[in-house]
């Protein structure tokens, strides 16, 4: 089996940091393949950076399709592009943000969020509502501080996490926290360990549920919803993206 595992942000050794926790959960037998586009955000942090992620992604994920992938992961808490990734995929297309929370309501009665930036909260509180957690959701919580401050040694970067993720049990009585930003992939276990609350990672949740829903030979539905976009001309600079018939 093989998981594409796409950062669709350009910074490289975030992208080494997910490919870290991947392998680390992946079965015996399971290969990963991580990978980052070459053009587009560095990091991503509103909806702005998101749409400009989205083209990088999709090409990612086209070229692992065509290379074998049996199922996508989308290593941002975001998920972006995660509808339009469906459409043009058939195998499982898993956002680690709804993995995380799918993870969480099977573990625990209710969970926050620890993210980065404040303008992080009503996009991961959206999700939340969208995916049908908004019940079990007791806070999305910021630990303020810029993504790519976490790819920094010694930056306080974690240690912010850290307070965010004890005042979530503390304070919130979550029963569940997740790291809402890929960057924080390499903080659950000691987290985990230290609170002794499910400190929940996104890749980690995704990596497991995509290799399961391959397992099961499951296959993105392709009516209504996620049919296969219409072929049709695209102009400019896209012209290489327009849907073909029968793609």
């Amino acid at each position: 089996m093989k998981i594409l595992v796409v950062n669709p942000n350009t910074t490289a050794s975030m992208t080494d940091k997910i490919r870290e926790t991947a392998l680390a959960v992946a079965a015996p037998g399971t290969e990963i393949v991580a990978v980052n586009p070459s053009d587009g955000p560095v990091s991503i942090e509103g909806h702005y950076d998101e749409a400009y992620c989205v083209p990088g992604l999709l090409c990612e994920a086209k070229k692992g399709v065509a290379a074998g992938a049996d199922a996508l992961v989308i290593a941002c808490f975001d998920d972006p592009g995660l509808e339009a990734c469906r459409e043009v995929l058939e195998i499982p297309v898993i956002g680690i943000c709804e993995a995380a929370m799918a993870a969480a309501s099977m573990v625990g009665h209710g969970f926050s969020v620890v993210t980065t930036l404040p303008r992080a909260v009503p996009i991961i509180e959206a999700l939340a509502f969208k995916y049908g957690f908004e019940r079990q959701c007791r806070k999305v919580r910021s630990a303020e501080i810029p993504v790519l401050a976490l790819e920094e040694e010694g930056g306080g970067a974690a240690a912010k996490v850290r307070e965010e993720v004890l005042a979530a049990i503390e304070q919130d009585h979550a029963e569940a926290v997740l790291l809402g930003c890929a960057g924080m992939t390499d903080l659950a276990d000691a987290l985990t360990k230290e609170t002794g609350v499910p400190v929940i990672d996104g890749v980690a949740a995704a990596v497991k549920f995509a290799e399961a829903m391959a397992g099961l030979g499951l296959k993105t539905c392709k009516r209504r919803a996620y049919e296969t976009p219409r072929a049709k001309k695209y102009t400019g600079a896209f012209a290489f993206a327009a849907p073909e018939a029968g793609a």
